[in-house]
């Protein structure tokens, strides 16, 4: 999507195919607005259609239809905006705009826009307006033999009436940059997460990653089955020996200063589908498996945003890829593998196959010079007991890294919690024939889970993220489609930029 902007101009120079309102309660009930539009507002206020109430949206035709055939009225409500409404808010107005199968927009907006937000910072409103739209206009691919007409919004302009200061334009700049590549970045992690089965195995993953390096002249290696044998990554080779689909282990470096210290390791649990392996899963809600490789596709995501804004970080991205299938080579409950920090684990449960690929990932990072790691993952369906899908797990050796890691998803609007990491969780790993077990059983299994994957961080700060809950909806929810969310992309951009030197 194109946007822009445009300020000091008459309304009627911009043409599109939607002009979107953004309307107080009071202006509704005819307090100033417009000449033009106060008798239709306080008509609508008055039959109850559009009352200006926060995220209400309301559609028909304008009143100038040779500029813009459609309006949109969108509600602001009657109070300061936070962040978080001013994203819904925009995406709301989007997911309009794609119903009326509109291509273009034009968004007009308040002159005190400022004054109306809690953080009253342009470059973060033009951020989260910008992002707003591009969520809310997510439309996800279908593959039915007769496409269903749907049109995608190609262009938008955010409308000030007032000529705008060259240093206040440069903001409006700066913060549709930033949302643009934090809005695309989620775009590209939920059209990935969405691909069937068939249609993305870890040779697919792999594709994928190698044109995201190559579009922004990233340094990426991909290894194959027997590479990954040859390093000696048992985790990984034994859980995708099952498929006829081998493994691979992919990895993309962004470099953004000069030398290749201080850098930050990102792992994305890549399974792109999930049978359970020998200890089978239930068929009910197996197909919502194609979603097992959300962290890799988060991650992925992000290696697209970083090569949109360049910022003075380091970053190592890491996927382990493979799928998790039934057949008579498939590693089995009993089984001892050799990770490839040469620890021992236990096999108690095939399903419990995302930790043990993410042990290869996280000794490979720290190969290529990771020093802080977060890896992210669908892990465990017991994340979702605990918290739903309406919060991500998280599980760290480090709580001030944590927190500076929720304050980011605090700017983000993504639910993070943290789960407690006390030693009796440690202790349930313990493996009598072996240096560790890959299952302990029911009890605190979203922590247990977390943990195994922090032994191989050895000791450097680490946080783990369970996006089980979060990363596939079953319903339509706040910015969030149904099908794939593309969870903790924006979260992990505004820490990663945060950290910029």
């Amino acid at each position: 999507m194109n946007i822009g902007w445009s300020s000091g101009i008459p309304l009627s120079e911009l043409k599109s195919d939607v002009l979107i309102l953004i309307l107080s309660e009071s202006e509704v009930k005819g307090e100033g607005f417009s000449p033009d539009w106060d008798g239709t507002l306080r008509r609508l206020g008055e039959l109850g259609l559009f009352e200006g109430k926060l995220h209400q949206t309301y559609i028909l035709p304008s009143v100038n239809p040779s500029a813009f055939p459609v309006t949109i009225l969108a509600g602001r409500g009657g109070q300061e905006l936070r962040t978080d409404d001013l994203r819904l808010m925009s995406a709301s107005i989007a997911r309009a705009a794609v119903k009326l199968k509109a291509e273009s927009l034009v968004v007009q907006l308040p002159s005190e826009m400022n004054i109306i937000t809690v953080e009253k910072d342009t470059v973060t409103t033009a951020h989260v307006l910008t992002e707003g739209l591009l969520l809310g206009s997510y439309v996800r691919k279908h593959y039915k033999r007769e496409q269903p007409p749907y049109a995608v919004i190609s262009s938008a302009v955010f409308y000030m009436k007032e000529q705008l200061e060259a240093a206040e334009g440069e903001r409006w700049t700066k913060g549709i940059e930033k949302g643009q590549a934090f809005g695309e970045a989620t775009l590209l992690a939920r059209n990935l997460t969405n691909i069937p089965g068939n249609l993305l195995v870890p040779a697919d993953l792999a594709v994928a990653a190698v044109e995201i390096a190559d579009k922004y002249g990233f340094p990426v290696e991909v290894l194959d089955e027997r590479e990954i044998g040859q390093k000696g990554m048992g985790g990984l080779l034994a859980v995708g020996k099952g498929s006829v689909n081998p493994p691979r282990m992919i990895v993309i470096r962004y470099q953004g200063t000069g030398h290749w210290a201080n850098v930050i390791g990102l792992i994305g649990k890549g399974i792109t589908f999930d049978t359970g392996g020998v200890s089978l899963k239930r068929a009910p809600g197996m197909e919502d498996m194609i979603s097992d490789m959300g962290g890799a596709a988060a991650v992925l995501g992000v290696m697209e945003a970083l090569g949109r804004l360049h910022p003075r970080i380091n970053v190592v991205m890491v996927i382990p890829s493979a799928e998790n299938m039934l057949s008579a080579n498939a590693f089995k409950p009993g089984d001892v593998i050799t990770s490839l920090s040469g620890r021992t684990i236990e096999i108690l449960n095939t399903d419990a196959e995302g930790r043990v690929v993410l042990a290869d990932a996280l000794t490979y990072a720290r190969e290529w010079g990771a020093e802080r790691i977060i890896d992210i993952a669908t892990l465990t369906g017991a994340v979702r007991s605990a918290l739903g899908d309406v919060a991500t797990g998280a599980v760290t050796n480090d709580e001030a890294f944590l927190q500076e890691l929720t304050a980011a998803s605090r700017k983000t609007g993504e639910n993070l919690w943290p789960l407690p990491a006390y030693p009796e969780f440690k202790n349930m790993l313990k493996s009598e024939v072996a240096d560790i077990r890959n299952a302990a059983g029911g009890s605190g299994a979203a922590i247990t889970a977390g943990l195994f994957i922090g032994t191989f961080a050895e000791e450097m700060p680490w946080i783990h993220l369970d996006i089980a809950g979060t990363a596939f909806l079953s319903k339509e929810r706040g910015v969030n489609p149904k099908g794939a969310t593309g969870v903790m992309v924006r979260t992990l951009l505004e820490w990663l930029l945060s950290q910029a030197v």
